[in-house]
């Protein structure tokens, strides 16, 4: 069996085909161009999707990952951001079906990420499971029994928008001190400007003045990874999962700070396993392709 998998970030649309073995068989990406609106947005998935069922027109359904709440019962974007404009209450599953009829599955799109990483990564073996996406923003997700757990209202596992600092830095969730203010790529790069007077541009940049010992940029990575350390101690408490993988752009430096981190944590609780994701920006599609897979089995 055939599965294609679509991941819609804000950037980038990223598809593939896998089998039920895991091997990828083809993908394919297309920039979102989110900011011309839901129509372009969805004219954007709809070519990804096309030119895979092009080359494998008999795959045997569609998933998709996508930033925001989705209702995974009805496909329905239930709560998005200005990062994908106009895709609050846009019915993405019914729309993918009427255009391709073929069973498609929607989900956030840290769930599938989850997913992915479960099932062909760094969570492999695992049934107990939390994720945390350190990108532009933090996204979440949680597997509890080896079932994604979404919450009733859509929202299990939204860990960035959970208050750290209270009265803190102000969220575009309209809260303040959220922990996506203080552990994403986007706020190392805003407190490593605001620390060194520097117009950093992206979290790569932060990290080479820290290997460099540049002294401001030390002790801002210092706060962020102890930071990063309570979030992960607060979900261990709280949840308790065999692992807590770390994925998103911020992972891809973690050689640089992942030792730091694992340091921190153990000085906090000596049986926190976390471990770093290793499917990389392929981990959103994959999850998703697992998901119509397994909804399949199921029917």
């Amino acid at each position: 069996m055939k599965i294609i998998g679509v991941d819609i970030g804000g950037t980038s649309i990223k598809g593939i085909v896998i089998n039920e073995m895991g091997d990828c068989l083809e993908e394919t990406r297309m920039s979102t161009e989110a900011k011309r609106g839901k129509e372009h947005i969805a004219l954007h998935v709809e070519k990804v999707i096309g030119q895979l069922l092009s080359r494998y027109p008999d795959a045997a359904g569609i998933g998709i990952g996508t930033a925001g709440r989705v209702d995974v019962k009805t496909g329905q974007i239930v709560y998005a951001t200005n990062n994908l404009p106009g895709w609050q209450g846009f019915e993405l599953g019914e729309w993918c079906e009427g255009k391709f009829g073929l069973p498609v599955v929607v989900d956030n799109d840290a769930n599938t990420a989850l997913a992915g990483e479960a099932w062909l990564g760094a969570g492999v073996g695992l049934s107990d499971l939390t994720m945390l996406t350190l990108g532009t923003g933090v996204g979440g997700a949680n597997m509890i029994g080896g079932k994604l757990y979404r919450g009733a209202h859509w929202n299990g596992g939204e860990w960035g928008h959970v208050v750290l600092v209270p009265n803190g830095y102000p969220c575009n969730c309209g809260m303040q001190g959220c922990i996506e203010q203080y552990v994403s790529g986007t706020a190392l790069v805003r407190l490593a400007r605001e620390a060194a007077g520097r117009d950093y541009t992206t979290g790569h940049e932060v990290f080479a003045d820290f290997k460099r010992g540049q002294p401001e940029v030390l002790a801002v990575v210092q706060r962020f990874i102890s930071d990063l350390a309570l979030v992960i101690h607060n979900i261990h408490i709280g949840l308790n999962p065999q692992a807590i993988i770390i994925g998103g752009g911020v992972a891809e430096s973690k050689s640089i700070w992942f030792d730091l981190l694992k340091g921190k944590l153990a000085e906090l609780s000596p049986v926190i396993e976390v471990r770093a994701a290793t499917l990389g920006n392929r981990a959103g599609a994959i999850g998703a392709a697992r998901l119509v897979l397994e909804s399949l089995k199921e029917s």
